[in-house]
């Protein structure tokens, strides 16, 4: 009874205090919580290497984490060096072969990581002391050796190949070089000729250059006894020898442009288009302004609720996220960004109300909530961190690393809590300055660069290393006389001839798939039969069946995990459309319009518009060998536009008829590769198949 009584009194109590709220205000911010931040333990061996400790016994783990505070450098005609140095490192030492480092390792379920600018290791507690030996043999004594030189450089190559067609990896390369300028260290880029220029001395001596203990910072958190683990890192760092510091001058970068411009890199296969406006900036952790950018920043576009995301995404559907940053650096100008990655027909759009979403919060008041919304996620965020030992190291070796006043951590809430309206706009007016930025668009110029020359804003014309190109070319004369129908006539002799292709009933085909971002790499089993029936099934191994799509010619699912989704009545009108193997048999004239001839990656192409109802899809066909190059179909899914591309490669003959061996599709950002391994016509297959 006591307790009910005592419920009900504090319930009482409770409704008692609300209902003396004033509701109609908002309730007023109280005063920033004061914190109180643990301090290290700290000392420092006679090199020069600094070392932090944070004991925490709540679990028997620990992590060193060694960071050397290199300033950036120009790596020039070996650009990638640093790169290459970082994957050599931890790789054995010249104690230890390369198999044996790396079998202890695991043994001891520990990690360990390096790069050109320090390393990582953890472990449980009782195999900390040689996790350490081991990490300080690496960083000494680490393997340099020719063999291994020879295997980085050869995977740095074929990574740059890869990126070769990747949007994002371009728009992030010609970003930076334009912004910075290609001579300064982080807008010069790697090539496969300036990895190939890296020798095994040069190599040996950036890391004499790079890893010197005066720099060098040791950051030890976990289940620790301070006095023992100082006398191990002295007996295990203690003989690492001090090397010469090297001065060299740091370039200064790129002044920012004179006026708004789009710099425009053509990619054809780009099926949206990556826009970033950027400008750079001189902006230091230790500044003044530093709390005030951190909550403009977010207001504009730091997290879901910002103004570009919600304009972008949620009021126009243009992408799936728009966000801005900005960086501080102690060293150099950093950059101020904003953008997103959009679909083709809206990439004008997205540049115009990104434009206008950055003038927004330069020249009006933020309101009462989004600051304290902007306000709230920064102390959340910060309180919440607090929880982990490791904040108290970083904190400490920010402050260290970047010249911090020593209560910097101590004041952070203080400092968010007192940014006003009027910091906000000031320096959004300082630092976010699209008067004279660069709104750095990689896209597909066929499809957009019409619609962004009606901007009204200047456009420039770059290529995929930023270096200055002509305006390209995309419609090119169609010969007299050459049509549509002309264009699938070719194709069919093109692969074997009408008499050949149609008599193709069934065909049966294996392929081994790599889905980009996956770690498996599925088979696939593909079967069709004339007219329209279809069917591929993926498997894994270990796994069997992960994925089933069939049509019948009547009626069509798709069943993944168990789960099947019948095919909508309008892709099974489309599917019953269909009236061959090969379409390009039987599409009636009408269907049909030769858009125009254009390029692929430098390949001349006709482009033939196919239309059958409400269902459009875009062929392209090679004007020297008639073969089909490309396809786009736009679909619409949950709200959004996705254009489906799929490429066709390696042709190969199977009974007479030439089948592409290589098929890409690409649809938003999924990226999915089939190598056939063997097509078989007119055996294995039957209606069963399809059911």
């Amino acid at each position: 009874m006591k307790k009910i009584v005592s419920l009900i009194l504090l319930i009482a109590l409770s409704f008692s205090a609300t209902a003396q709220l004033d509701r109609s205000q908002q309730p007023k911010p109280g005063p920033a919580p004061k914190i109180q931040l643990g301090t290290p333990g700290e000392f420092e061996l006679k090199n020069g290497l600094k070392v932090l400790i944070v004991e925490n016994h709540k679990l028997p783990r620990v992590s060193f984490n060694l960071s050397i505070d290199n300033p950036p450098v120009v790596e020039g005609d070996k650009a990638g060096i640093r790169g290459i140095l970082g994957s050599m490192l931890g790789n054995g030492t010249t104690n230890m072969s390369k198999d044996e480092f790396n079998e202890e390792i695991d043994f001891l379920g520990a990690r360990m990581s390096f790069g050109a600018d320090g390393g990582f290791a953890s472990s449980l507690s009782k195999y900390s002391e040689r996790i350490l030996e081991l990490m300080a043999d690496a960083t000494k004594n680490p393997l340099l050796t020719q063999e291994e030189l020879s295997k980085e450089v050869e995977k740095a190559v074929e990574g740059l190949k890869t990126e070769e067609k990747d949007v994002g990896a371009v728009a992030a390369r010609v970003s930076k070089a334009l912004a910075y300028g290609v001579n300064h260290p982080y807008g010069e880029y790697t090539t496969e000729e300036t990895l190939k220029n890296i020798t095994l001395d040069n190599v040996r001596a950036i890391y004499q250059e790079n890893y010197n203990p005066s720099r060098a910072y040791l950051v030890i958190v976990g289940d620790v006894d301070p006095i023992k683990i100082k006398m191990q890192v002295e007996k295990y760092f203690g003989d690492w020898e001090r090397g010469a510091d090297v001065t060299k001058t740091l370039p200064k970068a790129a002044s920012n442009v004179q006026y708004t411009q789009i710099n425009f890199v053509d990619m054809p296969n780009a099926v949206q288009s990556n826009i970033s406006l950027t400008n750079t900036v001189d902006l230091k952790m230790k500044d003044p302004d530093y709390h005030s950018v951190l909550i403009a920043n977010k207001i504009l576009g730091g997290g879901f609720g910002s103004y570009l995301n919600m304009n972008l995404r949620e009021e126009h559907g243009y992408t799936y996220g728009a966000r801005s940053g900005i960086n501080t650096d102690k060293y150099t100008v950093s950059r101020f960004r904003a953008g997103a990655t959009v679909r083709n027909m809206v990439t004008d759009s997205a540049i115009v109300e990104t434009l206008k979403e950055v003038n927004r919060i330069k020249n009006e008041d933020v309101s009462t909530k989004d600051l304290a919304n902007a306000k709230a996620k920064y102390m959340g965020d910060f309180v919440l961190a607090l929880e982990r030992p490791s904040t108290i190291a970083q904190y400490a070796l920010n402050i260290k690393m970047n010249d911090l006043p020593a209560d910097f951590y101590e004041t952070y809430l203080e400092k968010i809590n007192a940014v006003s309206k009027a910091d906000v706009k000031r320096v959004a007016n300082t630092y976010f300055k699209p008067e004279n930025g660069r709104m750095v668009v990689i896209g597909k110029g066929s499809e957009v660069l019409a619609n962004l020359e009606k901007t009204g804003i200047p456009v420039k014309y770059f290529d995929k290393y930023a270096k200055v190109t002509e305006k390209p070319e995309y419609s090119k004369p169609i010969p007299d006389g050459v049509t549509a129908k002309i264009v699938m006539d070719a194709y069919i002799n093109a692969i074997g001839g009408r008499d050949k292709v149609s008599q193709v009933k069934t065909t049966l085909a294996t392929a081994d798939v790599t889905i980009e971002g996956m770690p498996f790499s599925p088979k696939a089993v593909i079967k069709e039969m004339t007219p329209n029936k279809s069917s591929m099934e993926m498997m894994i191994e270990g796994m069997g069946t992960v994925m089933k799509s069939k049509f019948d010619g009547q009626y069509g699912y798709q069943e993944q995990q168990g789960r099947k989704i019948p095919m909508s009545e309008k892709d099974v009108n489309a599917q019953k459309a269909q009236k061959a193997l090969f379409p390009e048999l039987n599409y009636d004239s009408a269907e049909l319009v030769l858009d125009s001839k254009t390029t692929i990656e430098g390949l001349d192409v006709y482009k033939v518009k196919v239309t059958k109802g409400d269902d459009v899809t875009i062929r392209y066909y090679s004007v020297e060998t008639g073969f089909l190059v490309r396809t786009e179909k736009t679909t619409e899914a949950q709200g959004q536009e996705i254009t489906t591309v799929e490429d066709f490669s390696n042709y190969s003959p199977v009974n007479g008829v030439l089948f592409p061996y290589t098929r890409k599709i690409k649809a938003g950002p999924q990226v999915i590769v089939l190598k056939i391994n063997n097509v078989k016509v007119n055996e294995g297959v039957t209606d069963a198949d399809f059911n």
